[in-house]
């Protein structure tokens, strides 16, 4: 089918809309990983960094889509282990799932012990920082990987169209490089919510474990909590300045 017929064609635009709106949750993930990410990084390389490791999520979703046989391919059993057949998505989306959960545990072992992190910053010269920064963007790429494949098996499952398949990818992309730096800015305005996104990252990494392990998890299970958990934050954050505001009060009366 060519351009002007998926134009005119009313169930393109409704595949096109539930593609974008399916990647685009998708991205969240690798938006949250690249949001706590950065921001370990001096203030003035995050920007950089943000949107190199956007770019190349583009750049390697679009890669993907050129070779879209072999990534159907990858779904395709190539060993077998404990009666489960495994291809090389699972292997990948379990590999990716422990590099997560490897990340999202140092993380948090990080914010709370307060003084080890401060200790390794101590002797940070420019060497250091640089080296930080190309770290930054190689576990950028990884989960870019990661990410990518899963994005790209899911839109091949729900259209055949390849330029529905594009404009998806870049859309949800684009929605990822303009979310990057307000989402960024406000988790590190709110130390609570570094801990919060590190724990759907470990979540998210334990999905992808048992999900390489044939356990299919409902991804609407995991946003719900994941927005439930959000909004009780949210709550918590609204009091606290609800409390602040009244002693505030209190104090110039």
């Amino acid at each position: 089918m060519d351009i002007a017929a998926l134009v005119a064609d009313p169930t393109a635009w409704v595949a096109l809309v539930t593609l974008v709106v399916m990647e685009v949750v998708l991205g969240i993930d690798n938006l949250i990983f690249i949001s706590i990410l950065t921001n370990k990084l001096p203030p003035e390389h995050r920007e950089k960094a943000r949107k190199i490791g956007i770019g190349l999520a583009l750049v390697m979703r679009l890669g993907l889509l050129g070779t879209v046989a072999w990534i159907v391919q990858l779904t395709n059993p190539v060993f077998e282990a404990f009666g489960h057949p495994f291809s090389w998505k699972d292997m990948i989306l379990i590999a990716g799932g422990l590099f997560l959960v490897y990340k999202a545990t140092k993380e948090i072992h990080h914010s709370v012990d307060v003084v080890d992190n401060k200790e390794d910053m101590v002797g940070a010269g420019k060497e250091v920082v640089q080296m930080s920064f190309s770290a930054a963007i190689v576990q950028i790429l990884i989960l870019d990987l990661v990410f990518s494949i899963d994005s790209i098996i899911t839109a091949v499952g729900m259209t055949p169209h390849l330029p529905i398949m594009i404009v998806a990818v870049v859309a949800a992309v684009t929605v990822m490089l303009l979310a990057a730096t307000p989402l960024a800015n406000f988790i590190e305005r709110n130390p609570t919510i570094v801990m919060l996104a590190l724990a759907f990252l470990l979540m998210i990494g334990g999905t992808l474990i048992v999900e390489g392990f044939g356990v299919h998890v409902p991804k609407g299970y995991i946003y719900a909590a994941m927005a439930f958990s959000a909004g009780v934050e949210a709550l918590n954050m609204f009091a606290k300045n609800a409390r602040a505001k009244k002693k505030a009060g209190a104090t110039l009366h």
